[in-house]
Protein backbone atom coordinates (compact mmCIF):
# COMPACT_ATOMS: atom_id res chain seq x y z
CA UNK A 1 0.00 0.00 0.00
CA UNK A 2 1.25 3.48 -0.80
CA UNK A 3 1.52 5.58 2.37
CA UNK A 4 -0.58 8.71 2.57
CA UNK A 5 -0.49 11.57 5.07
CA UNK A 6 -3.73 10.28 6.62
CA UNK A 7 -2.87 6.59 6.90
CA UNK A 8 0.30 4.59 6.42
CA UNK A 9 0.47 0.88 5.66
CA UNK A 10 1.70 -1.86 7.92
CA UNK A 11 4.59 -2.98 5.72
CA UNK A 12 5.98 -6.47 5.63
CA UNK A 13 7.86 -9.08 3.68
CA UNK A 14 9.32 -9.30 0.09
CA UNK A 15 8.00 -8.22 -3.25
CA UNK A 16 5.77 -10.38 -5.49
CA UNK A 17 5.62 -13.66 -7.33
CA UNK A 18 7.06 -14.71 -10.70
CA UNK A 19 10.53 -15.75 -11.41
CA UNK A 20 12.42 -16.90 -14.43
CA UNK A 21 13.29 -20.50 -17.64
CA UNK A 22 14.04 -21.92 -21.24
CA UNK A 23 11.96 -23.10 -24.15
CA UNK A 24 12.14 -22.46 -27.87
CA UNK A 25 11.86 -18.73 -28.48
CA UNK A 26 10.98 -18.16 -32.09
CA UNK A 27 10.60 -21.87 -32.85
CA UNK A 28 7.62 -24.21 -32.90
CA UNK A 29 6.23 -24.98 -29.46
CA UNK A 30 3.82 -27.65 -28.28
CA UNK A 31 0.36 -26.80 -27.06
CA UNK A 32 -1.26 -28.49 -24.10
CA UNK A 33 -4.90 -27.48 -24.06
CA UNK A 34 -6.98 -27.48 -20.89
CA UNK A 35 -10.58 -28.59 -20.78
CA UNK A 36 -12.33 -25.29 -20.04
CA UNK A 37 -15.32 -26.94 -18.38
CA UNK A 38 -13.04 -28.94 -16.09
CA UNK A 39 -11.14 -25.79 -15.17
CA UNK A 40 -14.29 -23.84 -14.40
CA UNK A 41 -15.77 -26.61 -12.31
CA UNK A 42 -12.56 -27.11 -10.35
CA UNK A 43 -12.15 -23.42 -9.70
CA UNK A 44 -15.69 -23.21 -8.40
CA UNK A 45 -15.66 -26.37 -6.31
CA UNK A 46 -12.00 -26.47 -5.24
CA UNK A 47 -11.84 -30.05 -6.48
CA UNK A 48 -9.37 -32.21 -4.50
CA UNK A 49 -6.77 -34.31 -6.22
CA UNK A 50 -5.90 -37.91 -5.48
CA UNK A 51 -2.63 -39.79 -5.15
CA UNK A 52 -3.25 -41.10 -8.66
CA UNK A 53 -3.54 -37.54 -9.95
CA UNK A 54 -0.11 -36.71 -8.51
CA UNK A 55 1.32 -39.92 -9.95
CA UNK A 56 0.02 -38.95 -13.37
CA UNK A 57 1.59 -35.50 -13.02
CA UNK A 58 4.91 -37.13 -12.09
CA UNK A 59 4.70 -39.27 -15.19
CA UNK A 60 3.97 -36.24 -17.38
CA UNK A 61 6.84 -33.98 -16.29
CA UNK A 62 10.58 -34.57 -16.36
CA UNK A 63 11.32 -32.59 -13.18
CA UNK A 64 10.49 -33.47 -9.57
CA UNK A 65 6.91 -33.33 -8.28
CA UNK A 66 6.99 -33.03 -4.50
CA UNK A 67 4.44 -33.04 -1.70
CA UNK A 68 4.99 -31.90 1.91
CA UNK A 69 5.83 -35.44 3.03
CA UNK A 70 8.68 -35.77 0.51
CA UNK A 71 12.26 -35.37 1.76
CA UNK A 72 13.26 -32.87 -0.96
CA UNK A 73 10.16 -30.70 -0.51
CA UNK A 74 11.65 -28.18 1.97
CA UNK A 75 14.74 -27.51 -0.12
CA UNK A 76 12.66 -27.07 -3.28
CA UNK A 77 10.38 -24.55 -1.54
CA UNK A 78 13.15 -22.61 0.23
CA UNK A 79 13.11 -18.82 -0.15
CA UNK A 80 15.71 -16.10 0.16
CA UNK A 81 13.67 -14.50 2.94
CA UNK A 82 13.69 -16.93 5.85
CA UNK A 83 10.73 -15.08 7.36
CA UNK A 84 8.69 -15.85 4.26
CA UNK A 85 8.44 -19.64 3.95
CA UNK A 86 6.20 -21.30 1.39
CA UNK A 87 4.00 -24.34 2.01
CA UNK A 88 2.33 -25.26 -1.29
CA UNK A 89 0.24 -28.39 -1.53
CA UNK A 90 2.54 -29.53 -4.35
CA UNK A 91 5.73 -28.14 -5.91
CA UNK A 92 6.92 -28.90 -9.43
CA UNK A 93 10.57 -28.38 -10.38
CA UNK A 94 10.13 -27.76 -14.09
CA UNK A 95 12.75 -28.56 -16.72
CA UNK A 96 10.96 -27.22 -19.81
CA UNK A 97 8.04 -25.16 -20.98
CA UNK A 98 6.17 -28.43 -21.50
CA UNK A 99 6.65 -29.26 -17.80
CA UNK A 100 5.21 -25.85 -16.94
CA UNK A 101 2.21 -26.46 -19.18
CA UNK A 102 1.49 -29.79 -17.47
CA UNK A 103 1.80 -28.18 -14.02
CA UNK A 104 -0.47 -25.24 -14.89
CA UNK A 105 -3.05 -27.60 -16.42
CA UNK A 106 -3.00 -29.73 -13.26
CA UNK A 107 -3.50 -26.64 -11.09
CA UNK A 108 -6.40 -25.38 -13.16
CA UNK A 109 -8.08 -28.76 -13.19
CA UNK A 110 -7.91 -29.03 -9.40
CA UNK A 111 -8.75 -25.45 -8.47
CA UNK A 112 -5.26 -24.47 -7.31
CA UNK A 113 -3.55 -21.12 -7.62
CA UNK A 114 -0.13 -21.11 -9.30
CA UNK A 115 2.92 -19.39 -7.82
CA UNK A 116 6.40 -19.26 -9.35
CA UNK A 117 9.84 -19.17 -7.72
CA UNK A 118 13.44 -19.06 -8.90
CA UNK A 119 15.90 -17.39 -6.53
CA UNK A 120 13.15 -16.91 -3.95
CA UNK A 121 13.46 -13.14 -3.53
CA UNK A 122 9.90 -12.60 -4.76
CA UNK A 123 7.46 -14.77 -2.83
CA UNK A 124 4.19 -13.68 -1.25
CA UNK A 125 2.81 -14.91 2.09
CA UNK A 126 -0.19 -16.70 0.60
CA UNK A 127 1.71 -19.56 -1.10
CA UNK A 128 -0.06 -22.21 0.95
CA UNK A 129 -2.29 -25.24 0.90
CA UNK A 130 -4.38 -24.16 -2.09
CA UNK A 131 -1.33 -23.36 -4.24
CA UNK A 132 0.86 -25.25 -6.68
CA UNK A 133 4.39 -23.82 -6.69
CA UNK A 134 6.49 -23.97 -9.85
CA UNK A 135 10.26 -23.66 -9.35
CA UNK A 136 12.27 -22.65 -12.40
CA UNK A 137 15.86 -23.12 -11.21
CA UNK A 138 16.44 -25.93 -13.75
CA UNK A 139 15.61 -23.69 -16.71
CA UNK A 140 19.18 -22.56 -17.22
CA UNK A 141 19.47 -21.98 -20.96
CA UNK A 142 21.65 -18.97 -21.76
CA UNK A 143 22.67 -17.77 -25.23
CA UNK A 144 24.52 -14.59 -26.24
CA UNK A 145 24.49 -13.23 -29.79
CA UNK A 146 27.41 -10.84 -30.13
CA UNK A 147 26.31 -9.56 -33.55
CA UNK A 148 22.68 -8.89 -32.62
CA UNK A 149 23.71 -7.80 -29.10
CA UNK A 150 21.05 -9.98 -27.52
CA UNK A 151 20.77 -12.49 -24.71
CA UNK A 152 18.24 -15.33 -24.56
CA UNK A 153 17.91 -16.71 -21.04
CA UNK A 154 15.81 -19.28 -19.27
CA UNK A 155 13.78 -18.49 -16.20
CA UNK A 156 16.31 -20.15 -13.90
CA UNK A 157 19.18 -17.87 -14.89
CA UNK A 158 20.42 -15.31 -12.37
CA UNK A 159 22.02 -12.01 -13.18
CA UNK A 160 25.57 -12.96 -12.24
CA UNK A 161 25.42 -15.72 -14.87
CA UNK A 162 24.03 -13.42 -17.56
CA UNK A 163 26.58 -10.71 -16.71
CA UNK A 164 29.48 -13.14 -16.99
CA UNK A 165 28.29 -14.53 -20.33
CA UNK A 166 27.66 -11.06 -21.81
CA UNK A 167 30.97 -9.68 -20.55
CA UNK A 168 32.90 -12.21 -22.64
CA UNK A 169 31.78 -10.36 -25.78
CA UNK A 170 31.81 -6.84 -24.35
CA UNK A 171 28.09 -6.56 -23.68
CA UNK A 172 26.22 -5.39 -20.59
CA UNK A 173 22.59 -6.25 -19.76
CA UNK A 174 20.53 -3.94 -17.55
CA UNK A 175 21.08 -5.90 -14.34
CA UNK A 176 19.96 -4.77 -10.90
CA UNK A 177 21.81 -4.12 -7.67
CA UNK A 178 21.80 -7.79 -6.55
CA UNK A 179 23.44 -10.15 -9.08
CA UNK A 180 21.93 -13.17 -7.30
CA UNK A 181 18.39 -12.19 -8.35
CA UNK A 182 16.71 -14.04 -11.23
CA UNK A 183 16.69 -12.30 -14.61
CA UNK A 184 13.08 -12.99 -15.59
CA UNK A 185 11.26 -12.02 -12.39
CA UNK A 186 13.33 -8.83 -12.13
CA UNK A 187 12.52 -7.92 -15.73
CA UNK A 188 8.78 -8.60 -15.46
CA UNK A 189 8.69 -6.16 -12.53
CA UNK A 190 10.32 -3.48 -14.71
CA UNK A 191 13.94 -4.01 -13.73
CA UNK A 192 15.69 -0.98 -12.20
CA UNK A 193 19.45 -0.96 -12.82
CA UNK A 194 21.58 1.21 -10.49
CA UNK A 195 24.20 1.41 -13.22
CA UNK A 196 22.40 1.54 -16.59
CA UNK A 197 18.83 2.59 -15.80
CA UNK A 198 19.19 6.37 -16.08
CA UNK A 199 21.04 6.01 -19.38
CA UNK A 200 19.04 3.18 -20.98
CA UNK A 201 15.71 2.83 -19.14
CA UNK A 202 14.14 -0.20 -17.50
CA UNK A 203 15.24 -3.75 -18.28
CA UNK A 204 11.68 -4.39 -19.50
CA UNK A 205 12.24 -1.78 -22.23
CA UNK A 206 14.91 -3.98 -23.84
CA UNK A 207 12.80 -7.15 -24.17
CA UNK A 208 12.18 -8.45 -27.70
CA UNK A 209 10.54 -11.82 -27.20
CA UNK A 210 9.17 -14.07 -24.45
CA UNK A 211 8.02 -17.63 -24.18
CA UNK A 212 5.14 -17.91 -21.70
CA UNK A 213 2.70 -20.55 -20.51
CA UNK A 214 -0.72 -19.02 -19.87
CA UNK A 215 -3.51 -20.26 -17.63
CA UNK A 216 -5.03 -22.43 -20.37
CA UNK A 217 -1.82 -24.49 -20.56
CA UNK A 218 -0.80 -23.05 -23.94
CA UNK A 219 2.88 -22.33 -24.64
CA UNK A 220 3.00 -19.00 -26.46
CA UNK A 221 5.71 -17.00 -28.19
CA UNK A 222 5.02 -13.35 -27.45
CA UNK A 223 6.54 -10.34 -29.23
CA UNK A 224 5.48 -6.75 -29.96
CA UNK A 225 3.69 -8.10 -33.06
CA UNK A 226 2.67 -11.60 -31.89
CA UNK A 227 0.06 -11.26 -29.11
CA UNK A 228 1.10 -7.63 -28.49
CA UNK A 229 -1.35 -7.04 -25.63
CA UNK A 230 0.08 -9.95 -23.65
CA UNK A 231 3.60 -8.69 -24.41
CA UNK A 232 2.64 -5.25 -23.07
CA UNK A 233 0.98 -6.64 -19.92
CA UNK A 234 3.72 -9.09 -18.95
CA UNK A 235 6.35 -6.34 -18.79
CA UNK A 236 5.37 -4.52 -15.63
CA UNK A 237 2.43 -6.79 -14.74
CA UNK A 238 4.83 -9.17 -13.02
CA UNK A 239 3.46 -12.72 -12.65
CA UNK A 240 -0.21 -11.98 -13.24
CA UNK A 241 -0.48 -13.36 -16.76
CA UNK A 242 1.46 -16.60 -16.95
CA UNK A 243 4.78 -18.32 -16.38
CA UNK A 244 7.50 -16.79 -18.52
CA UNK A 245 9.94 -19.59 -19.29
CA UNK A 246 12.35 -17.82 -21.63
CA UNK A 247 13.13 -14.22 -22.51
CA UNK A 248 15.15 -12.45 -25.18
CA UNK A 249 16.46 -8.91 -24.70
CA UNK A 250 19.08 -6.53 -26.03
CA UNK A 251 22.23 -5.51 -24.18
CA UNK A 252 24.46 -2.47 -24.55
CA UNK A 253 28.17 -2.10 -25.22
CA UNK A 254 29.86 -0.81 -22.08
CA UNK A 255 33.57 -1.45 -21.44
CA UNK A 256 33.26 -0.78 -17.72
CA UNK A 257 32.26 1.88 -15.22
CA UNK A 258 33.52 3.98 -12.36
CA UNK A 259 31.64 3.40 -9.16
CA UNK A 260 31.19 1.97 -5.70
CA UNK A 261 30.36 3.70 -2.45
CA UNK A 262 31.31 6.29 0.13
CA UNK A 263 30.46 5.39 3.74
CA UNK A 264 30.16 8.29 6.17
CA UNK A 265 29.47 8.24 9.90
CA UNK A 266 25.73 8.06 10.50
CA UNK A 267 26.03 11.07 12.79
CA UNK A 268 27.04 13.13 9.73
CA UNK A 269 24.05 12.10 7.61
CA UNK A 270 22.17 15.42 7.78
CA UNK A 271 25.14 17.43 6.48
CA UNK A 272 26.11 14.93 3.78
CA UNK A 273 22.54 14.43 2.56
CA UNK A 274 21.96 18.16 2.35
CA UNK A 275 24.71 18.16 -0.27
CA UNK A 276 23.39 14.96 -1.89
CA UNK A 277 19.86 16.24 -2.38
CA UNK A 278 21.00 19.28 -4.39
CA UNK A 279 23.86 17.45 -6.14
CA UNK A 280 21.95 14.38 -7.39
CA UNK A 281 19.59 16.31 -9.73
CA UNK A 282 22.60 17.87 -11.49
CA UNK A 283 24.12 14.55 -12.57
CA UNK A 284 24.13 13.56 -16.26
CA UNK A 285 22.14 10.51 -17.33
CA UNK A 286 25.36 8.50 -17.48
CA UNK A 287 25.63 8.81 -13.68
CA UNK A 288 23.42 7.26 -10.98
CA UNK A 289 23.25 7.62 -7.22
CA UNK A 290 21.39 6.50 -4.13
CA UNK A 291 21.99 6.42 -0.40
CA UNK A 292 21.28 4.05 2.46
CA UNK A 293 21.15 4.75 6.18
CA UNK A 294 22.48 1.52 7.68
CA UNK A 295 22.79 -0.06 11.10
CA UNK A 296 25.08 -2.96 10.31
CA UNK A 297 25.66 -6.14 12.31
CA UNK A 298 28.89 -7.06 14.06
CA UNK A 299 30.00 -9.33 11.23
CA UNK A 300 33.61 -10.28 10.47
CA UNK A 301 32.67 -10.56 6.77
CA UNK A 302 32.25 -6.76 6.68
CA UNK A 303 35.21 -4.38 6.32
CA UNK A 304 36.44 -3.41 9.77
CA UNK A 305 35.10 0.20 9.71
CA UNK A 306 31.57 -1.10 9.03
CA UNK A 307 31.31 -3.84 11.68
CA UNK A 308 28.50 -2.99 14.05
CA UNK A 309 28.51 0.57 12.69
CA UNK A 310 25.82 3.19 12.08
CA UNK A 311 26.71 4.62 8.66
CA UNK A 312 25.43 6.55 5.68
CA UNK A 313 26.29 4.65 2.49
CA UNK A 314 26.21 6.89 -0.58
CA UNK A 315 26.31 4.89 -3.84
CA UNK A 316 27.56 6.27 -7.14
CA UNK A 317 28.22 4.95 -10.64
CA UNK A 318 29.31 6.61 -13.87
CA UNK A 319 29.51 5.23 -17.41
CA UNK A 320 32.73 7.01 -18.25
CA UNK A 321 36.35 7.43 -17.30
CA UNK A 322 37.61 7.41 -13.75
CA UNK A 323 38.69 11.03 -14.16
CA UNK A 324 35.20 12.10 -15.23
CA UNK A 325 33.65 10.11 -12.38
CA UNK A 326 36.02 11.65 -9.84
CA UNK A 327 35.10 15.13 -11.03
CA UNK A 328 31.38 14.39 -10.73
CA UNK A 329 31.62 12.98 -7.22
CA UNK A 330 33.97 15.69 -5.88
CA UNK A 331 31.20 17.78 -4.22
CA UNK A 332 30.07 14.75 -2.26
CA UNK A 333 33.59 13.87 -1.15
CA UNK A 334 33.89 17.42 0.18
CA UNK A 335 30.69 17.03 2.23
CA UNK A 336 32.33 14.88 4.89
CA UNK A 337 35.08 12.44 5.75
CA UNK A 338 34.31 8.89 4.56
CA UNK A 339 35.14 6.01 6.89
CA UNK A 340 35.38 3.81 3.78
CA UNK A 341 35.75 4.61 0.08
CA UNK A 342 35.25 1.89 -2.57
CA UNK A 343 34.93 4.12 -5.66
CA UNK A 344 37.08 2.70 -8.45
CA UNK A 345 37.09 1.71 -12.14
CA UNK A 346 35.26 -1.62 -12.44
CA UNK A 347 34.10 -4.19 -15.00
CA UNK A 348 30.32 -4.39 -15.45
CA UNK A 349 30.32 -7.77 -13.69
CA UNK A 350 31.09 -5.89 -10.46
CA UNK A 351 27.75 -4.05 -10.47
CA UNK A 352 27.04 -5.66 -7.09
CA UNK A 353 29.82 -3.56 -5.55
CA UNK A 354 27.69 -0.42 -5.90
CA UNK A 355 24.96 -1.37 -3.41
CA UNK A 356 26.64 -4.35 -1.70
CA UNK A 357 23.30 -6.05 -1.06
CA UNK A 358 23.17 -9.06 1.30
CA UNK A 359 23.93 -12.33 -0.48
CA UNK A 360 22.92 -15.05 1.97
CA UNK A 361 19.30 -15.81 2.96
CA UNK A 362 18.06 -14.00 6.07
CA UNK A 363 14.76 -13.27 7.86
CA UNK A 364 13.46 -9.79 7.12
CA UNK A 365 10.48 -7.52 6.62
CA UNK A 366 10.41 -4.66 4.13
CA UNK A 367 8.57 -1.72 2.65
CA UNK A 368 8.92 0.36 -0.48
CA UNK A 369 7.21 3.46 -1.88
CA UNK A 370 7.71 6.27 -4.37
CA UNK A 371 8.65 9.83 -3.42
CA UNK A 372 7.58 12.82 -5.49
CA UNK A 373 10.44 14.95 -4.11
CA UNK A 374 13.40 14.92 -1.75
CA UNK A 375 13.30 18.44 -0.37
CA UNK A 376 14.88 19.99 2.71
CA UNK A 377 11.66 19.14 4.56
CA UNK A 378 11.81 15.52 3.36
CA UNK A 379 15.41 15.27 4.56
CA UNK A 380 14.49 16.69 7.95
CA UNK A 381 11.71 14.12 8.33
CA UNK A 382 14.08 11.34 7.26
CA UNK A 383 16.71 12.35 9.83
CA UNK A 384 14.06 12.55 12.56
CA UNK A 385 12.74 9.08 11.61
CA UNK A 386 15.97 7.10 11.11
CA UNK A 387 18.84 9.39 12.13
CA UNK A 388 21.23 9.20 15.07
CA UNK A 389 18.68 10.29 17.69
CA UNK A 390 15.74 8.27 16.33
CA UNK A 391 16.24 4.90 18.04
CA UNK A 392 15.42 3.28 14.69
CA UNK A 393 16.43 -0.40 14.43
CA UNK A 394 16.02 -0.95 10.69
CA UNK A 395 19.12 -2.36 8.99
CA UNK A 396 18.74 -0.29 5.83
CA UNK A 397 16.67 2.70 4.73
CA UNK A 398 17.51 3.76 1.19
CA UNK A 399 16.47 6.37 -1.35
CA UNK A 400 17.31 6.02 -5.05
CA UNK A 401 17.34 8.93 -7.48
CA UNK A 402 15.63 7.94 -10.74
CA UNK A 403 15.00 10.14 -13.81
CA UNK A 404 16.76 10.19 -17.16
CA UNK A 405 15.77 7.37 -19.51
CA UNK A 406 13.66 5.84 -16.73
CA UNK A 407 11.17 8.64 -17.39
CA UNK A 408 10.87 8.02 -21.12
CA UNK A 409 8.49 5.62 -22.85
CA UNK A 410 10.36 2.96 -24.84
CA UNK A 411 9.90 2.41 -28.56
CA UNK A 412 7.59 -0.49 -27.72
CA UNK A 413 5.35 0.45 -24.80
CA UNK A 414 4.92 -1.75 -21.74
CA UNK A 415 3.01 -1.69 -18.44
CA UNK A 416 5.82 -0.37 -16.21
CA UNK A 417 4.01 2.20 -13.99
CA UNK A 418 6.89 4.18 -12.46
CA UNK A 419 7.93 6.49 -15.30
CA UNK A 420 8.28 10.08 -14.14
CA UNK A 421 8.82 9.06 -10.52
CA UNK A 422 11.86 11.03 -9.29
CA UNK A 423 12.74 8.93 -6.22
CA UNK A 424 11.93 5.56 -4.70
CA UNK A 425 12.54 4.46 -1.12
CA UNK A 426 13.06 0.96 0.20
CA UNK A 427 13.67 -0.18 3.78
CA UNK A 428 14.07 -3.46 5.61
CA UNK A 429 14.62 -4.84 9.08
CA UNK A 430 16.17 -8.16 10.05
CA UNK A 431 15.09 -10.16 13.10
CA UNK A 432 14.09 -13.52 14.45
CA UNK A 433 10.42 -14.55 14.50
CA UNK A 434 9.65 -12.97 17.87
CA UNK A 435 11.03 -9.58 16.82
CA UNK A 436 9.60 -9.35 13.31
CA UNK A 437 6.35 -7.64 14.45
CA UNK A 438 8.44 -4.94 16.12
CA UNK A 439 10.35 -4.49 12.86
CA UNK A 440 7.03 -4.15 11.04
CA UNK A 441 6.22 -1.29 13.41
CA UNK A 442 9.57 0.35 12.64
CA UNK A 443 8.76 0.17 8.93
CA UNK A 444 5.33 1.67 9.50
CA UNK A 445 6.85 4.55 11.46
CA UNK A 446 9.27 5.27 8.64
CA UNK A 447 6.55 5.13 5.99
CA UNK A 448 4.35 7.45 8.05
CA UNK A 449 7.20 9.95 8.51
CA UNK A 450 7.69 10.30 4.75
CA UNK A 451 4.01 9.98 3.84
CA UNK A 452 3.58 13.72 3.07
CA UNK A 453 5.97 13.28 0.12
CA UNK A 454 4.80 9.83 -1.00
CA UNK A 455 3.76 9.20 -4.59
CA UNK A 456 1.19 6.55 -5.60
CA UNK A 457 3.60 5.30 -8.26
CA UNK A 458 6.24 2.77 -7.30
CA UNK A 459 8.75 0.42 -8.87
CA UNK A 460 6.81 -2.86 -8.95
CA UNK A 461 9.74 -4.90 -7.64
CA UNK A 462 9.88 -2.67 -4.57
CA UNK A 463 6.30 -3.32 -3.43
CA UNK A 464 6.26 -5.62 -0.39
CA UNK A 465 3.64 -8.40 -0.50
CA UNK A 466 1.15 -7.05 2.01
CA UNK A 467 1.44 -3.48 0.72
CA UNK A 468 -0.83 -4.03 -2.26
CA UNK A 469 -3.26 -6.74 -1.28
CA UNK A 470 -6.48 -4.86 -1.98
CA UNK A 471 -7.59 -4.22 -5.55
CA UNK A 472 -7.80 -0.47 -4.84
CA UNK A 473 -4.13 -0.44 -3.84
CA UNK A 474 -3.03 -2.26 -7.00
CA UNK A 475 -5.18 0.09 -9.09
CA UNK A 476 -3.50 3.06 -7.39
CA UNK A 477 -0.05 1.59 -8.11
CA UNK A 478 -0.72 1.29 -11.84
CA UNK A 479 -3.10 4.20 -12.29
CA UNK A 480 -6.71 3.85 -13.41
CA UNK A 481 -6.14 3.72 -17.17
CA UNK A 482 -3.22 1.29 -17.08
CA UNK A 483 -4.95 -0.90 -14.52
CA UNK A 484 -8.08 -1.08 -16.67
CA UNK A 485 -6.03 -2.23 -19.65
CA UNK A 486 -4.21 -4.80 -17.49
CA UNK A 487 -7.50 -6.12 -16.11
CA UNK A 488 -8.81 -6.57 -19.65
CA UNK A 489 -5.66 -8.52 -20.58
CA UNK A 490 -6.09 -10.59 -17.44
CA UNK A 491 -9.63 -11.44 -18.47
CA UNK A 492 -8.36 -12.56 -21.88
CA UNK A 493 -5.47 -14.71 -20.66
CA UNK A 494 -6.33 -15.69 -17.06
CA UNK A 495 -10.11 -15.28 -16.65
CA UNK A 496 -10.24 -17.49 -13.53
CA UNK A 497 -7.29 -15.77 -11.84
CA UNK A 498 -5.09 -18.85 -11.61
CA UNK A 499 -2.06 -16.57 -11.23
CA UNK A 500 -3.19 -14.72 -8.12
CA UNK A 501 -0.32 -15.22 -5.66
CA UNK A 502 1.06 -11.76 -6.41
CA UNK A 503 0.03 -8.12 -6.35
CA UNK A 504 -3.06 -9.31 -8.03
CA UNK A 505 -4.65 -7.72 -11.05
CA UNK A 506 -8.17 -9.11 -11.04
CA UNK A 507 -9.73 -10.03 -14.37
CA UNK A 508 -12.62 -7.85 -15.45
CA UNK A 509 -15.79 -9.43 -14.02
CA UNK A 510 -13.72 -11.98 -12.07
CA UNK A 511 -15.81 -14.40 -9.99
CA UNK A 512 -16.17 -13.41 -6.33
CA UNK A 513 -13.45 -15.04 -4.25
CA UNK A 514 -11.07 -15.55 -7.15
Amino acid sequence: MVPTPEASPRPAHPCAVQSESPGCVGGPTPTIEMDAMSQNAAAAAGAPFTADDVTNLRMAVAGPVLEPSDAAYAAECATYNLAQPTSPVVVVGVTSAADVAHAVTFAGRHGLAVAVKNAGHQVVPSVGADTLLITTTRLTGLEVDEIARTLVVGAGVRWHEALAAADKVGLAPLAGSAPGVGVVGYTLGGGLSPLLGRAYGYAADRVRRMEVVTADGVIRTVTPTEEPELFWALLGGKGNFGVVTRIEFTAVEIPGFYGGGLWFRGEDMAEVLEVWRTWAPTLPEAASTSFAVQRLPQDDALPEPLRGAFVLHVRFSHLGTAAAGEALVAPLRAAGTPVLDSLAPRPVQEIGAVHVDPVDPLPYVETGFGLREFSAETLEALVDAVGPESGCRLVTVEVRALGGALDREPATANAVPSRGLPFVSFAFGVAGPAELPAMDEELAKYAAALAPWADPRNVVNFVAPDEATAEADVRRLYGTERYGRLAAAKRAYDPHNVFRRNHNIRPVSAPTGA
